[in-house]
C-alpha cells in the first residue's frame, strides 16, 4: 500500500513530544532597511528567528501519584499535561541557541522547546 504524500498530509505521521513545538521558518529578509543585500546565511546566524508553529506537543507531564487507586485504567489514560502557550498557527519568535534544526521530506523545520519561544502573534477574533 502507498500514500501519496501532499502538503496537507505530510506532517500528520510526525509527533512532537513534551513540550516542544514544530516550527516553519519564514523566508529571512535578503536587504536591510537601507537597501543592502545579505549574503546567504547572515540571516541564520541571528540569534533570533522567526517561524510559523506547526505542531505542538502534548505540554508538560504532571508526575501520577504513586498510591493511584485507578490502577485498571491503562498507563497512557492515568497522564496528565499541562498545555503549552503556543498553538498551531501561531508566528513565534524564538532563541536559536535552543531549538534543533532538522530536515523533513526537502524541507527545513526547528524543533523548539516551549521555555525558547520568546514571543508569540496570534491572529485572533476581537
Amino acid at each position: 500500500m502507498t500514500i501519496q504524500l501532499t502538503q496537507d498530509n505530510k506532517l500528520k505521521k510526525l509527533i512532537v513530544v513534551g513540550d516542544r513545538v514544530l516550527i516553519k521558518p519564514t523566508k529571512p529578509n535578503e536587504r536591510t532597511e537601507s537597501g543592502l543585500y545579505l549574503p546567504p546565511g547572515v540571516q541564520e546566524k541571528e540569534k533570533v528567528q522567526w517561524g510559523y508553529v506547526l505542531k505542538t506537543g502534548p505540554g508538560y507531564a504532571i508526575p501520577v501519584p504513586a498510591e493511584d487507586d485507578d490502577a485498571w485504567k491503562p498507563q497512557e489514560e492515568r497522564v496528565k499535561y499541562i498545555p503549552l502557550q503556543a498553538k498551531e498557527g501561531d508566528l513565534a519568535i524564538f532563541h536559536m541557541g535552543a531549538s534543533t534544526e532538522i530536515q523533513y521530506q526537502g524541507e527545513k523545520y526547528f524543533i523548539v522547546p516551549q521555555s525558547a519561544i520568546l514571543m508569540l502573534e496570534r491572529e485572533e477574533e476581537l
